[in-house]
């Protein structure tokens, strides 16, 4: 059986992951970057869920993969090291949707299933 956050914590994770979206998005304001990307390219995490197809252990595990901080976190360095505006406006985009999730309520995927996440049960 799986736990998940509640109380203080959970709200704290929550504020964090609309700290994250605002953080992200006022910085990609600053970016010479074209808004309709921003736009298009805010879901695309999402795309992920299609490892559900594939069952509920993998569809977890891809999910996972893109909805963890840790890979647009080294796009941002990567566009900041490397002088490539494109791979930190990629990573600003890709961190402002997971903080977008957090604040949903959307966390981290256990293999039981979509609905069961480090923060809450989304089951409906």
């Amino acid at each position: 059986m799986t736990g998940f956050v509640t109380g203080l914590p959970k709200m704290l994770l929550r504020l964090e992951g609309l700290g994250v979206l605002g953080a992200a998005t006022a910085w990609y304001a600053t970016l010479d970057a074209n808004w309709w990307l921003f736009a298009t390219l805010i879901l695309a995490p999402d795309l992920s869920m299609v490892g559900y197809l594939a069952g509920k252990k993998v569809g977890a595990a891809l999910y996972n993969a893109a909805h963890w901080y840790i890979p647009p976190l080294a796009l941002i360095v990567w566009g900041i090291t490397g002088h490539t505006p494109l791979a930190l406006a990629l990573g600003l985009v890709w961190a402002a949707h997971i903080g977008l999730d957090r604040a949903l309520g959307y966390g981290l995927k256990y293999a039981e299933g979509f609905g069961a996440t480090h923060l809450e049960s989304i089951r409906r």
